[in-house]
């Protein structure tokens, strides 16, 4: 079947694939050859080979084709060739799900695993499980317990795992061949007890108690096979993340016991899996570190990179408990295998002190040229990571960074370095003028267009905030001029951002948005056009909603509601309050994901939460007339606990004057059966219960839906956050667990529920302003007012920002939510919009002394937003 080439060969291209050509006819033409005699055990074979080169390279047998050649197939049974035998083995397995009747070769099959020819029955195992379907199996069953037991290794580990695909369609059989398996597991050959554990453990797995008893019987009694502990080590540590178990489990024991195993394979396997483990301490990992830091010395190079690379994921949450093996990580510098070294330094960069920064940079370099993208992505990440610990070696990492932009690489490299280079000017201001001139220079010569795109879009947001803005636009207006028409849109926008937020510079702005008036794409010239007319109108206001902060509301939402609007001719303007917000604000969206979906468009957008709920909610005919929805909970609330008889989770949806709560109801008591469900709920502000929804039937385990409808207090507006008790009422019917069949007759009951809390939040609904003194100026002083409060109860500036946001549910802008170091004062910067449409954005200036006071001043379009947050707030 092999052809031997020689070097003439080869060098002749004779080393290419023989099978390369072949035609699916033609090859179905030779099979005929199986029904000649005598048998010619090359021929057949070589042919075979052919039948399944072109089935694993995914050409199509039709079912009469694949059950012609399947049939003469099965008269190679009469050779005892032993490698025409086995291809046939492998062939009745391939096409055991592409002919029909393939169970006739069950008796030969059978016979063969039967038999006195070791190296067939292994084989026949596996084919003849490949064929039978549960209804078959019983007739085998007493050959197959026969060969878990067997005395050859590759048959008894052939049947086990042969049970274990069984176990997929004939779960209840396989199950009663436990008692073969466990004799299997106290095999001496270690693949056949891997096998049987591992049988065992898959029977087994949904009876925790059982998996448990198998661990400890197993361990106690200890294992031949390295696979073996291997596997036990998953298993418990699985058991451990199952149980949330504390380290004193003598699962955890085992594990650890494994860290003296004599095989490496079971060490670093015992060493990764408590590294695993969620909420190690820095104490309790130390057995396994020291373990990994052995590894590092290993003269085996797998050894030495499994160990680094787990020291590496190790350092990302415990740095101090990897310190210990510096010194090892610094001998791997200069490691001959590059990923080795990469690795090592990524770790020491993550564990080393900040004088040691500058010489790690000078090692890296030397070899940077020299190792793949990917673990040029590693090195980029934990500079990233470096940045933020050592804020003031941001200038050293930035030049490193520069110099590895400007050197060749693939687009996930540079966009990583691009991504970290952003990531430090926004964390450091005094970085953002060198950054920001470096990625100017990037993109002269930048092929991607997706960062090209990204950096015009950084350079829009941040330039004109810099001392010399006017030294950015050359690089810009470039793109305008040398680049295709996605990157000359992009530049088109960063260009009049410019104009939007300097006087100065407008005039000049203006020429050049003339210019692009002119361009061949429309996309640029409708962009330029635009924003010409915006800028001409001098403005702060249109600036800031047309050109720095942009549409905040959901682009497939608004696609709907103007299809919508001209299906139903209306004298009413078209009113953009009635679309439903973007969950990931517009603003906050990186340009290269809108970059990338211009490239790879998908047929249909997939609707988000909110439009399903929306769709949900208009088929039900007491919703009618409530208006667009305007917001939904972003978590359904629990008012029971997970174990109990009736589990029952609120989602709150927001509309303009109303609200509607979204019980999504489970009975789980199979013997009964619930009938008209509603919660009942007592409001203790002024909203009112309009009507319920109920669920008309909830069986066992099947979820239902049901509503209440709540209008919105009007004789106080301001006294939005309520808390409201909630009582499920419904009619039982017992029913029987086996047949299903339900009682007739029923009778009323109720079940109290958690207490549902309505906030402030519910009513509001996040949205990015990029800019946020544009959006200030915008909205303007006719509405604003401004109070002082004393939070007495925190302590804390971090703290105070953390619970001001989640209390409010409003966006943090320009990064106001990240609280500089030993600083006592603080400005937040909230937006938001405030049910029915209005923007709502919140100035809070913090100061602490011995408690934190805050000075709220809100302003928004409406008066009603304003008092409400205050009166929240106070």
């Amino acid at each position: 079947m092999l052809k031997k080439f020689d070097k003439k060969d080869e060098e002749s291209g004779g080393g290419s694939n023989p099978l390369q050509h072949l035609e699916k006819s033609a090859v179905l033409q030779e099979a005929r050859v199986f029904n000649e005699t005598p048998i010619n055990p090359r021929k057949c074979a070589h042919i075979l080979t052919k039948i399944l080169y072109l089935i694993n390279q995914g050409e199509h047998l039709g079912t009469t084709e694949a059950t012609e050649a399947f049939f003469a197939m099965t008269k190679l049974f009469q050779s005892s060739d032993p490698t025409l035998r086995r291809m046939c083995y492998l062939t009745i397995k391939e096409m055991s799900c592409i002919a029909e009747d393939v169970i006739i070769v069950t008796s030969s099959l059978t016979k063969d695993m039967t038999g006195k020819e070791d190296n067939y029955r292994g084989p026949a195992v596996r084919a003849l499980c490949q064929i039978t379907d549960s209804t078959m199996l019983q007739a085998v069953e007493r050959y197959m317990k026969q060969a878990i037991v067997d005395k050859v290794p590759s048959v008894s580990s052939s049947a086990l795992v042969s049970s274990l695909h069984l176990l997929k369609c004939s779960f209840d059989v396989v199950k009663r061949w436990v008692n073969e398996a466990q004799e299997a597991a106290s095999s001496d050959n270690i693949m056949v007890q891997y096998h049987a554990l591992g049988l065992l453990y898959h029977v087994r797995k949904n009876d925790r108690l059982a998996v448990s008893k198998m661990i400890s019987k197993f361990t106690r009694h200890g294992l031949k096979s390295p696979f073996a502990y291997c596997m036990m080590i998953r298993v418990a540590s699985k058991q451990l993340e199952e149980e949330d178990g504390s380290r004193d489990s003598p699962l955890f024991d085992f594990i650890e016991s494994c860290l003296r195993n004599k095989h490496e394979m079971v060490v670093y396997e015992a060493a990764s899996a408590i590294v695993n483990l969620p909420g190690c301490s820095a104490k309790e990992l130390a057995p396994a570190v020291s373990v990994l830091q052995l590894f590092c010395s290993s003269p085996k190079a797998a050894l030495r990179y499994a160990a680094v690379r787990t020291l590496n994921k190790v350092a990302m949450k415990h740095p101090s408990a990897v310190t210990a093996c510096n010194l090892d990580l610094e001998n791997l510098v200069t490691d001959s295998n590059r990923s080795i070294a990469t690795l090592a330094i990524t770790t020491l960069l993550k564990t080393g002190s900040e004088s040691s920064i500058d010489r790690l940079m000078k090692q890296i370099s030397s070899f940077m040229s020299e190792i793949s993208d990917e673990f040029k992505v590693v090195v980029v990440q934990a500079i990233s990571a470096l940045c933020q610990k050592y804020p003031r070696k941001h200038a050293v990492l930035m030049n490193f960074l520069f110099t590895m932009l400007r050197e060749e690489g693939g687009f996930e490299y540079k966009r990583a370095i691009v991504d970290c280079i952003i990531s430090i000017i926004e964390e450091n201001s005094e970085s953002k003028e060198t950054g920001l001139s470096h990625l100017c220079e990037f993109i002269e010569d930048c092929e991607f267009t997706v960062l090209a795109t990204r950096i015009l879009h950084l350079l829009g947001q941040e330039g004109p905030k810099t001392n010399n803005p006017s030294k950015y636009i050359r690089f810009i207006y470039n793109r305008v001029v040398l680049e295709h028409e996605e990157v000359r849109a992009g530049a088109v926008s960063a260009l009049a951002k410019f104009g939007a937020q300097n006087e100065e510079m407008l005039p000049s702005i203006l020429v050049l948005l003339k210019r692009c008036v002119m361009d061949d794409d429309n996309e640029v010239r409708d962009r330029a056009t635009f924003y010409l007319n915006v800028l001409e109108q001098k403005q702060k206001a249109l600036n800031a909603g047309y050109i720095l902060n942009g549409l905040t509301v959901s682009i497939p939402g608004l696609e709907k509601a103007l299809q919508q609007y001209t299906l139903e001719p209306s004298e009413k303007p078209f009113d953009l309050k009635s679309v439903p917000l973007a969950t990931t604000p517009m603003a906050e969206q990186r340009p290269e994901s809108t970059a990338a979906a211009a490239v790879k468009q998908p047929e249909k957008v997939a609707a988000t939460r909110q439009e399903i709920f929306q769709e949900q909610l208009a088929a039900v005919p007491e919703f009618q007339g409530l208006g667009p929805l305007f917001k939904s909970s972003p978590e359904p609330v629990a008012l029971t606990e997970s174990e109990t008889e009736y589990v029952i989770r609120c989602t709150k949806h927001t509309f303009s004057d109303h609200l509607v709560f979204q019980f999504d109801c489970t009975n789980t008591l199979n013997d009964q059966t619930l009938e008209n469900v509603t919660v009942q709920m007592e409001p203790t502000e002024a909203y009112e219960v309009l009507s319920y929804v109920p669920v008309r039937s909830l069986p066992y385990n099947q979820p239902g839906t049901c509503y209440t409808l709540v209008a919105l207090p009007k004789e106080d507006p301001t006294a939005v956050a309520c808390t409201f008790s909630c009582v499920m009422k419904f009619t039982v019917k017992d029913c029987d667990p086996n047949t299903g069949e339900i009682d007739e007759e029923g009778y009323e009951d109720e079940y109290v529920l958690e207490d549902l809390e309505v906030t402030v939040a519910d009513h509001i609904q996040k949205v990015m302003k990029v800019n946020f003194e544009a959006a200030w100026d915008e909205v303007g002083d006719e509405f604003e007012k401004e109070e002082t409060f004393t939070l007495s109860t925190i302590k804390t500036l971090e703290e105070a920002v953390g619970n001001i946001v989640k209390f409010l549910g409003m966006h943090p802008c320009e990064r106001s939510d990240k609280v500089p170091e030993n600083k006592n004062t603080h400005t937040l910067l909230l937006a938001g919009v405030f049910r029915g449409g209005h923007d709502i954005l919140v100035r809070s200036r913090l100061l602490l002394l011995d408690t934190v006071t805050m000075q709220v001043t809100a302003r928004s379009s409406e008066e009603l937003p304003v008092d409400i947050i205050l009166a929240s707030v106070g």
